[in-house]
This record gives C-alpha cells, structure tokens and sequence, in this order.
C-alpha cells in the first residue's frame, strides 16, 4: 500500500496510544485509538488509516494464534500446581541463605518454561514472602529478585514475547529462546547483586502478609517438569533434525502430556478455559499492537530513526535494541513492544544487513528494558503480589531498568558488536 504516514502522525499515534493507557482504557482500545487519530494527523484519509491498521493486524495473526495455542500449557502449568511444585522445589534446593538466588532462579525458571512473568512473580510471591519473614529480608528485596529472575527467564521462553520477535522476524522460536541464554545469566548475576544491596531497604513483610501453602494439592516435581520438557523437545527438533513442529502444535502437546503425566486428565479441558482466558488478554492486546504497527510502519519515523543513527555515528545495528526500548516504554509490555518493533523495523534492520536472529534478539532484550512502567499492568500485578505501596514499588524501578539494560547490552554484544551468532 502506498501511502505514507508523516513523522507528526506517528508520534501522535503513539502519544495518544501511552495517554490513553495511562487514563485506565484498555491497552488494545488505546493502540487502536492512537493509531486511527494518529493516521489522521499524519495526512492518510480515514480510509487509508484503517486499511493501514487492518493490514498491520492481519501481519500479527500468526503470533496471536500461536499464543492462543499456548494457553494449554500455560493453563496445565498454573492451575495443577506444577508451577509452585517448581518453584518450591528450587527453594528448597538453594537453602534459606541464598534465598534471594533461589527466588530469582525459581521466578527466571518458571517463566522459561512458560509461564507468564507477571504471573511467574504472583505464584513465587508466598514463597517469597514467607523466607523473607524468617530471613529478615524487605519486601523491595524479594520482589527484586523475582522481577530480575522474571525478565531473565522471559528472553529465553516459549512466552508471548518470543513468540512475537519469532514471527516478526520469521525465526524458528527455539532459536529466539537459545538466544537469550548468555544474556539471562548476566541478568541473573546482575539481580542477585542489586537485590543483596537492598535487602534491608523497604518495608519488612508482616505477619498478614504471609500464607500457609496447601502442598497436599501439588505434583511430584518430576511429573511437574514433563509438560514443559516435552514442549522444548518437540521445538527443539527443528534445529537438531530440521523436523518443524510448529510451536502452535508443540505448546499444546506438551501441555496435554504434562496433564497426563500428573495424572490430570480429568481436568484438563478446566486447565485449557483457564489457560485461554489468560491468553485472550495477550491476543487483543496483540491485534491492537498490529493496528498501531500498521500505522508507524508505513510512516516516515523509521527514516528519521536511522538518520538520526547514521548522523550520530554510532552503529545502524542499534536500530534493533533502540526499537525495542522505544516500544516497550510506549506500551509497557515486552510482549507488546517486541511486536510492534518487530512489526515496524524488521525489514530495515535486514535490509541494513543485520541478520534475522541477531535483529529478533536484540529487540527482544530490548524490549525488558522499560517494560516495567506504571501505565502497564505488570508494574500493579507485582506490587500487588506481595502488598507493596505504589510509593516503594516506583523505588524498583531503576534497579529492573539496570536488570534490562544488562540483558539489552549484552545481547547487542554477543549479536552487534562482535556478530557471534546468526
């Protein structure tokens, strides 16, 4: 389609998208308001404009059904008890003295093997909440941890995310989530530190605070593990053995056979609702991301973005990690920022010459740098988890912003700078 959006137009699109987040109106509303005002203001006739936003929806379809396929293991994960089995059993592995390790181990674990991050910091919080009383460790510290531990696992799972930077690039998802194993270790190391360093700022955890966990209701540890191993044998077979099995068939498989496995066969379509009704939040969110993409990727703000680098000298390959800084601010949500930056700067970053797995890594990294501002739900979701004040809950925010910046920067070594891999 040949028309084009002016620089006005696109910025416009997504101030409103960021203002109207802000405001309380659902995030897919918003985008799609941003970018049909901001497709106005750019110069495009209504028409144009929404034959724009309807284009970059049906671009982000293949994402949205992969991510609806993923709700069965994500379903199976959370309402068996799998993931607290998990995270309780790693926990324990650590010993109390190393607690703030196990819980962002526990946290980057259980989102590695696909569990939402928000929803990974949610099921770890009881544990969480229950060594700090014993350990005398503050709410910020453990919160830390599990944030850190959250963002690490997120750039190397079969979440959402690298779903999106998957499609967007059209790289095989195992590859995405190889990608993000050096930088998650750094991340990790770079949690561990921050969180000892404030382990007695912020409030204390008190009594109310803590809850008595029902392990009568949870699997064998072993049996926990099967769906999400499943899953990653069955993606891994395409780079081992060039078999694809296409992630929208694997999520679930491993899902059903982890069902099977805890002897939860019963339940299974209970888990499956469950899982869906988590996933729909992502999918239109996703199909409004599409409507704003549409809009900024056919505007001239990509041009100015890399005349902006070129004139500044620094390396055109930081196209890919800026993206995804930019975008996850706009939105406040790694999976929404990956989307759109992916959606928008995929082709300019390989017509630049970047490759399509060093291009999807860096702006998945990118992506967990910002993703953690107010106007998105992840930064209320977690402070709820362990009834922290919004005040002490702004106070994290430069330690996750350092948390993401160490992912973003190593990922642009490993992927930029010296080109080790793609």
């Amino acid at each position: 389609m040949d028309v084009s959006v002016s620089v006005l137009g696109a910025i416009s699109a997504l101030t409103i998208a960021i203002v109207l987040i802000l405001k309380k109106v659902p995030p897919a509303y918003g985008m799609v308001a941003g970018a049909l005002i901001g497709g106005l203001i750019g110069g495009v006739d209504i028409t144009n404009t929404v034959n724009l936003m309807i284009a970059g929806a049906k671009d982000i379809i293949p994402a949205v059904l992969r991510i609806m396929a993923a709700g069965i293991l994500a379903g199976v994960l959370i309402e068996s008890g799998a993931a607290s089995a998990i995270a309780e059993k790693i926990v324990k592995k650590f010993g109390e003295s190393r607690a703030l390790l196990a819980l962002a181990v526990a946290t980057m674990i259980l989102t590695t093997v696909g569990v939402f991050v928000d929803v990974a910091v949610i099921t770890v919080a009881p544990i969480a909440l229950a060594i700090a009383k014993r350990a005398h460790l503050s709410k910020t510290a453990i919160l830390l941890a599990m944030i850190g531990g959250g963002k690490a696992g997120n750039i190397m799972s079969p979440n959402p995310n690298a779903i999106a930077a998957s499609d967007g690039f059209n790289v095989p998802l195992t590859s995405i989530m190889s990608a993000g194993i050096i930088p998650a270790i750094f991340g990790l190391a770079v949690t561990y530190y921050l969180a000892k360093k404030v382990a007695k700022k912020g409030s204390v955890v008190m009594d109310q605070d803590v809850e008595v966990s029902d392990m009568a209701k949870k699997p064998l540890f072993v049996t926990a593990m099967i769906g999400p191993l499943i899953t990653i044998i069955l993606l891994a077979l395409r780079p081992l053995f060039d078999i694809n099995i296409d992630p929208m068939v694997a999520l679930p498989i491993g899902g059903i056979i982890g069902a099977i496995a805890m002897k939860k066969t019963r339940e299974l379509n209970d888990y499956a609702v469950s899982g869906l009704s988590k996933m729909s939040g992502v999918a239109i969110m996703l199909l409004g991301t599409g409507t704003l993409a549409g809009i900024i990727a056919n505007s001239e703000l990509k041009d100015v973005l890399i005349n902006g680098l070129s004139s500044s000298g620094l390396p055109a390959y930081l196209l890919a990690p800026v993206s995804g800084i930019f975008m996850s601010a706009a939105t406040a949500s790694t999976t929404a920022g990956t989307a759109v930056a992916s959606g928008v700067f995929s082709s300019t970053i390989l017509g630049l010459g970047i490759s399509a797995l060093a291009g999807a890594a860096m702006i998945h990294a990118g992506a967990t740098v910002l993703d953690h501002l107010p106007h998105g739900s992840f930064f209320h979701a977690t402070a709820g988890s362990v009834n922290m004040e919004i005040k002490e809950r702004l106070n994290l925010m430069p330690y996750e912003f350092l948390i993401g910046l160490t992912l973003a920067v190593i990922s642009t070594l490993i992927f930029g700078v010296f080109k080790l891999f793609g």
